[in-house]
């Protein structure tokens, strides 16, 4: 009974201190200063869109694909449409790149892939009152949003 009792109190105090170390460690972040947190963390570069769409049309929505780039939606009020581009960050060599735009009732897409040296797309899809799903490719990685800017509910996004 002896030694069970002493493994126990052995075993508290080792739990109560690694409870404490895990309880201070976010104070220890949060006393770091902000200046070393933020170079610390990677910046990510964005592209800018591009007006490839054309006249009317206004991003509504956008996701950054890594470094590489970035997909835009976009919208234009006076015809209902969507359009999505998919726009590198720094344009160079024609890598494989994907600009997609769908709905799901009933199932409907507009692609451009291919290999290209700055943007993919534009693609359209009228999407008047319907929410939409969107994405961009650069070498393989991806971005893209599944079922946003759903009619009226665009203007809260």
């Amino acid at each position: 009974m002896i030694n069970i009792r002493r493994a126990s109190a052995i075993g508290a105090a080792v739990t109560a201190t690694a409870c404490a170390a895990v309880a201070l460690a976010p104070a220890a972040v949060a006393a770091e200063p902000a200046a070393q947190r933020a170079a610390a963390a990677p910046k990510a570069a964005a592209a800018q869109y591009n007006g490839v769409c054309g006249s009317g049309y206004a991003v509504v929505n956008s996701a950054q694909i890594g470094t590489k780039g970035t997909v835009f939606l976009t919208y234009n009020s006076a015809t209902g449409k969507n359009c999505v581009v998919t726009i590198r960050t720094k344009p160079g060599k024609a890598v494989h790149m994907t600009a997609s735009l769908g709905f799901a009732s009933p199932t409907t897409w507009a692609t451009d892939t291919g290999y290209f040296t700055t943007y993919a797309g534009p693609v359209y899809l009228d999407a008047r009152g319907l929410c939409v799903t969107w994405r961009g490719e650069i070498s393989g990685e991806v971005a893209g949003k599944n079922g946003t800017n759903c009619g009226t509910l665009a203007a809260n996004r």
